[in-house]
């Protein structure tokens, strides 16, 4: 399942990334400006700490930025993927209790992102489904269309990957 490319019904986001909780921000590397032309996504420095789920070059942070790097793709996930994703959603965590702006991103800003930020809001003890009504609210109704990464949710994400590991 991907946000790109294979589904061309999924609308690119109508900004670069929205707040989801106060200093939280989930977005993507491209989304439809006001002209309704796509337009890219480029952080400069507007954020203290940024994690990229999928790289473009050009797309920033600018150097002096904290910038997270975990490529994973837009499906099923191994346990070392799940591995980065648990520590991402930690560092974000510990970003955002030291009063740091933080974004996530991936390419719409959709699932990967979506996946990362709600295993950080269940670490801060919202449930699974509050975490994705939350995100699914602030960035877009199309926010985790990915239903694999539901399904792990709201199995845990430290469950998925001991069955993940044991599996392989």
């Amino acid at each position: 399942m991907r946000t790109r490319g294979t589904q061309p019904d999924v609308p690119a986001p109508e900004s670069p990334w929205n707040e989801i909780v106060p200093g939280l921000w989930m977005g993507g590397h491209e989304f439809r400006g006001r002209s309704g032309r796509l337009e890219f996504a480029v952080v400069r420095d507007e954020f203290d700490l940024v994690q990229s789920l999928l790289r473009l070059p050009g797309y920033g942070p600018d150097p002096e930025v904290e910038h997270h790097v975990w490529p994973i793709p837009d499906g099923p996930l191994d346990g070392t993927q799940l591995a980065g994703v648990i520590r991402l959603a930690r560092a974000v965590n510990e970003a955002l209790d030291a009063g740091r702006r933080v974004l996530v991103r991936c390419y719409h800003g959709y699932n990967r992102s979506g996946l990362v930020i709600a295993h950080a809001l269940v670490q801060r003890g919202d449930s699974a489904d509050q975490a994705i009504q939350l995100i699914r609210a602030r960035r877009s109704a199309w926010a985790l269309h990915n239903e694999l990464f539901v399904e792990y949710l709201r199995a845990g994400l430290a469950t998925v990957r001991l069955l993940e590991e044991l599996a392989e």
